[in-house]
């Protein structure tokens, strides 16, 4: 007999994203690893005296969700902000900003985040006056859901020096001004807003715990077990590192070391080095993490043909095509995984040159690479067949591709109708060979994964006629587990349900396969065990 389990859950409808078994109805774990995945009966061999036993009434058990595009730190911290995503109308801005405002009367500089691109009438930009007329007498940003946009009111600008036309910012980055010459209010990129970010006091050590605390629960809740982290370096890893040893760090972090353009090439050897720092089972590092462009909405992503709705502009990239190269080849060689942020069609084929030559220049295996272009909302045809042949991993995100082209996103506008067939093009990429996976981006839209299968389900094309790029529900939960561990050289040791695996799995609260595709974001965790451990539970 076997030495007993700790923990088993039986009577399952078990995805395990295991191609060799893909079906089983129970999963046995002793310490943080996955001892038996099978029948009903063949599972009960572990059971002994002290294990405990969940009855999965026939809902799904599968891999704990791996969202490969997430930012921990920063989110949690936001956490701490004017929470703006319900917002709708500019009267729902003022009063979610003057409940902020009263229970924190102490705070001087208000931040709140998360707000829609567009909450005024008949396409009006959003400006300082209107900021001011909410509050006038303290210093305010906003942000868009996407962080890559900020409107400020007066008093935000005044103290960062802002306010009179003539600053400069970083390249891709605008102070857009009014009428009246002076700013209006909106801020396009980090270049512009930076300023005022600078301003702001950062929450003391305690706080960040506190917060990250507050966002590792919500994760938990969620059912996400790995992340792979879009920002970092040496301090954020050890700050998870920390935890960890605490015993408090609930889910498995990859962190990146954040390259921006003025970083030198020398400093590529910090990224190698924070590979080296801590090397544990729940915390590493390993990667690079690129900004090509900005994004559609605020005209700031790279795109190969006019914005639809502003003849004669095509944004721009942080980096010139010979200075990702340059620093790609040198990331490349040093062993480091490369994340680049590629959102417009120019900006993903001047990625995808860089990989190859970088490839080209230091003779690795494509497969010891998987270099990762992440988002990829707008692709040409041309690269679709590239990510394939260079071993390019395709990371997206499905809830931020607008369900229709009309509403209030002003993304389908910008890029114009021609180009709808391949935008957000998920399904055109894995056909056309690319590994595809699937993350949130949060706090950019919700951390629960199961809206982003529900987005990857439902998508519908944008006009009659057009290329549908909706997915099945199994390639969907693939892109979320089994090929999402592949994405970080993880897939021997998570992502699927099978014995020797580390044990993070989430049992839901149906079984998904007979949920009907329209309701499967109404679907739930009740239960999120990482590493063995069980980090959430509403199980009675």
């Amino acid at each position: 007999m076997p030495e007993p389990a700790d923990l088993i859950i039986t009577q399952a409808r078990c995805f395990t994203a295991d191609p060799a078994n893909p079906r089983a109805e129970a999963v046995a774990v002793r310490g943080n690893r996955i001892v038996c995945v099978g029948s009903a009966e063949e599972v009960d061999a572990w059971r002994g005296p002290h294990t405990r036993v969940v009855d999965g009434q026939g809902r799904t058990l599968m891999p704990g969700f791996i969202d490969s595009h997430f930012h921990l730190l920063s989110g949690s911290i936001e956490l701490d902000n004017i929470q703006l995503s319900d917002v709708r109308t500019l009267d729902d801005l003022a009063a979610a900003v003057h409940d902020y405002a009263d229970r924190r009367p102490d705070r001087l500089w208000l931040a709140g985040a998360g707000l829609p691109y567009q909450i005024l009438p008949d396409d009006q930009p959003l400006t300082r006056h209107h900021l001011d007329a909410i509050l006038a007498d303290r210093p305010l940003i906003v942000f868009a859901y996407d962080a890559h946009t900020a409107w400020a009111n007066t008093q935000a600008l005044r103290r960062a020096h802002l306010l009179q036309a003539g600053k400069v910012v970083a390249p891709n980055s605008e102070i857009v001004l009014g009428p009246d010459g002076l700013a209006s209010g909106e801020l396009r990129e980090s270049g512009a807003s930076g300023p005022i970010l600078d301003l702001i006091p950062e929450p003391s050590a305690a706080d960040r715990r506190t917060l990250l605390r507050q966002g590792l629960r919500q994760a938990a809740e969620w059912g996400v077990t790995s992340v792979h982290n879009m920002d970092g370096d040496a301090e954020q890893l050890m700050l998870y590192a920390a935890l960890e040893d605490l015993d408090e760090l609930t889910l498995r972090v990859y962190v990146p070391y954040s390259v921006k353009p003025d970083t030198p090439i020398e400093a590529l050897a910090e990224a190698a080095a924070l590979r080296e720092m801590h090397r544990s089972e729940m915390v590493r590092g390993g990667c690079v993490k690129f900004f090509m462009d900005g994004v559609i909405e605020s005209y700031t992503a790279l795109v190969l043909d006019d914005y639809a709705d502003r003849p004669g502009h095509r944004g721009a990239a942080n980096f010139s095509a010979e200075h990702f190269t340059q620093l790609a080849t040198e990331a490349d060689r040093l062993g480091l995984q490369i994340f680049v942020h590629a959102i417009g069609d120019a900006a993903v084929r001047r990625t995808l040159d860089g990989f190859q030559a970088a490839q080209r220049a230091n003779g690795r295996p494509l497969a010891a690479c998987r270099h990762r272009v992440e988002h990829i909302e707008l692709i040409h045809p041309d690269d679709l067949p590239r990510f394939a042949e260079l071993g390019v991993i395709a990371s997206m995100q499905p809830l931020h591709a607008p369900l229709a082209a009309s509403g209030s996103d002003v993304w389908p506008a910008r890029v114009g109708s021609l180009r709808w067939d391949r935008s957000f093009a998920w399904r055109s990429l894995r056909e056309a060979g690319a590994r595809l996976v699937f993350g949130s981006d949060w706090p950019v839209v919700s951390q629960n994964p199961l809206r982003g299968v529900h987005a990857a389900l439902n998508r519908e094309p944008w006009q009659a006629g057009g290329v549908a790029q909706r997915l099945t529900l199994e390639d969907t939960l693939l892109a979320y587990t089994r090929a999402a561990a592949y994405a970080e050289f993880q897939e021997d040791r998570k992502g699927q349900l099978r014995v020797g695996m580390w044990a993070d799995l989430v049992l839901l609260s149906a079984d998904l396969f007979a949920t009907s595709v329209e309701t499967l974001d109404q679907v739930k965790p009740v239960m999120t065990v990482c590493d063995g451990r069980v980090v959430y539970e509403v199980i009675r």
